[in-house]
């Protein structure tokens, strides 16, 4: 799937990532094999998955938990 940006959003390569999890106080959220993430001034976040689904996550997340695939980077820019 390939993400089509026509607005002002930079994105990042995460397709190095299985997936990644956000915990809010009262509950959390998974998205399977992400590939592009956005994180606006505000710390919202956009993420673009294998599937063609578009998400956004707003502020407001205590915290994230992602898991890279084998050999990939844990981390990226």
């Amino acid at each position: 799937m390939e993400l089509i940006n026509k607005s002002a959003h930079e994105f990042t390569d995460i397709s190095s990532e299985e997936y990644r999890t956000y915990r809010f106080v009262d509950g959390s959220f998974t998205i399977n094999r992400p590939l592009s993430l956005s994180v606006s001034p505000s710390g919202g976040h956009r993420v673009f998955d294998a599937s063609g689904r578009s998400h956004y996550i707003p502020t407001g997340w205590i915290h994230l938990e992602w898991m890279a695939k084998a050999g990939q980077p844990n981390f990226v820019a």
